[in-house]
C-alpha cells in the first residue's frame, strides 16, 4: 500500500476471514498483497509462477481492507473478495486471508514489520507486480520494506521497461539477484529482490469493474 493520511483503520474482524493462517518454522512463504476487486486468472497466474520460481512451501494471498492510492467507492466488501478469491485461487499451499483488517493496517510496512517479528523463523518474500514496482517509491516507508524482507517483482503488460528504470529499482539495484537464482531469494537476508519475466496476462481489475458497469447499463 502507499502514501496516505490514514495510518491506523479500525480493527474489523470477521470470523473464517480475518484469521492470520497456520504455518511453521523454517517455511518458505510469500505474500501476495492486493485489493483483489475482482480477482481475476492473472492474479492466479502470478500466484502459480511464485510458487513454483520462488520454491515456496506457501503463498498468503492478503486481501487488503483498500488501497490508499485507490478510490474506494467500488470496493466490495472485505468478505466478498476473501471468498471470490478462494474460489479463483484455489491450490492446496495457498491461503487467502484478510488478517490486516483485523490489526488494523493501513500500509503495506505494518503488516511486514508485523511478521518478521512475530514469526520471525518463517522465511517470507514480498510479492508485488512490475507495475507496483514502478512507484515503489510512492509506498509509505518503502525503503524499510525491502530492508525487512525479500521482495519478488513479477513482470507486469506496459511496466517492463518502467519499473526496471524507476526509482526503487534504481536505489535498489546492487541488492538485485538473477532470475536463474530466484529459488534461493527466500533465504536471503534482505536487503534483496529479484524480477522475474515469464507468462503474462493484459486482464486488470479496473478492466473488470468497467466492464461490469458497461454490462450494466
Amino acid at each position: 500500500m502507499a502514501r496516505c493520511r490514514l495510518t491506523h483503520r479500525p480493527p474489523l474482524r470477521i470470523a473464517g476471514v480475518t484469521e492470520i493462517p497456520p504455518s511453521a518454522r523454517g517455511m518458505r512463504i510469500g505474500l501476495f498483497g492486493g485489493s483483489f476487486n475482482p480477482v481475476h486468472a492473472g492474479h492466479r497466474l502470478v500466484m502459480q509462477q511464485m510458487l513454483v520460481r520462488l520454491r515456496l512451501d506457501a503463498l498468503w494471498v492478503l486481501v487488503t481492507p483498500g488501497n490508499p492510492l485507490k478510490n474506494h467507492a467500488e470496493l466490495a466488501p472485505l468478505r466478498d473478495r476473501v471468498e471470490a478469491a478462494r474460489q479463483t485461487l484455489a491450490h492446496p499451499r495457498v491461503r487467502v486471508t484478510g488478517f490486516e483488517a483485523a490489526l488494523g493496517f493501513a500500509y503495506s510496512w505494518q503488516t511486514v514489520r508485523f511478521l518478521s517479528q512475530t514469526l520471525p523463523d518463517r522465511h517470507f518474500v514480498w510479492i508485488m507486480g512490475a507495475d507496483n514496482l514502478a512507484q515503489f517509491h510512492r509506498w509509505e516507508r518503502w525503503t524499510e520494506i525491502a530492508a525487512t524482507m525479500p521482495i519478488a517483482v513479477y513482470v507486469r503488460p506496459g511496466a517492463d521497461r518502467v519499473a526496471p528504470a524507476s526509482r526503487a529499482a534504481l536505489a535498489l539495484q546492487p541488492f538485485r539477484i538473477p532470475e536463474s537464482q530466484a529459488g534461493t531469494l527466500a533465504l536471503r537476508p534482505p536487503p534483496a529482490w529479484v524480477y522475474l519475466h515469464g507468462k503474462q496476462s493484459t486482464l486488470s481489475s479496473s478492466q473488470l469493474r468497467a466492464r461490469g458497469r458497461e454490462t450494466a447499463k
